[in-house]
């Protein structure tokens, strides 16, 4: 046997892993687990280079000025 984790993606996903269990394909060992919660930032820290960093910063504050006139 071999044990695997498994993020579910939707609640039809959830569904059909408890007909699988039903099924005895599969037995669902912990339905309660902690989901890992990773700060907004961190999960896309490094994404943008520092210049289009920069370059997205100055479009959001020209396109929150023009909402301000």
């Amino acid at each position: 046997m071999k044990i695997v984790t498994v993020e579910i993606e939707n609640q039809n996903g959830y569904h059909l892993l408890q007909e699988l269990e039903k099924l005895n394909i599969l037995r669902i060992i912990n339905e309660n687990v902690v989901e890992n919660k990773t700060k907004f930032s961190d999960k896309f820290k490094g994404v943008f280079t520092k210049e289009d960093a920069e370059s997205f910063n100055k479009h959001t504050q020209t396109m929150r000025k023009e909402w301000d006139i």
